[in-house]
């Protein structure tokens, strides 16, 4: 084989390998969420890299399950949760 042909295969391997690593090697903060919307209540779990994205993250998975359609979500979703728990 050609050194290009060795070249690209290596190149392709070390992002593969970037890739594979930075994805299960990140430090993931969890954290449950639990909303009331319309008279109902959900509390659900979500992770995510940053603190802030954990809790929209899980604000809006419990939301999922309390509207239904864009108004009522965007609604619920700017409701402040009845509680944050973070979690290990």
């Amino acid at each position: 084989m050609k050194s290009t042909v060795w070249i690209g295969i290596l190149f392709l391997a070390a992002v593969v390998g970037y890739v594979v690593f930075s994805t299960f090697h990140q430090d993931r903060l969890r954290c449950e969420a639990c909303v009331t919307f319309n008279g109902r209540r959900d509390c659900r779990t979500a992770s995510a890299a940053t603190r802030e994205e954990a809790e929209r993250a899980a604000i809006t998975t419990a939301c999922a399950q309390l509207a239904s359609g864009v108004t009522e979500s965007t609604r619920c979703e700017n409701t402040p949760p009845d509680s944050i728990r973070w979690l290990q």
